[in-house]
């Protein structure tokens, strides 16, 4: 099951990912968080889908 990608990002992997601190991080997972509320799906506070986070930001591969 290791091999599986992780179906959700924290605000702490984001924060590593961009380089940027936890509390922005929090920031960016919020704002991707109310896209995803606005077209009418369910989330889940401080993580973000990994398929939907990829997408936002272009070129990101998560191993």
């Amino acid at each position: 099951m290791e091999d599986t990608m992780k179906m959700y990002v924290t605000a702490d992997e984001v924060a590593e990912l961009l380089g940027v601190s936890r509390g922005y991080a929090y920031k960016v997972i919020r704002g991707l968080n109310d896209e995803l509320k606005a077209q009418g799906f369910r989330v889940i506070s401080g993580k973000v889908p990994t398929k939907y986070f990829q997408e936002k930001f272009y070129g990101m591969v998560l191993a």
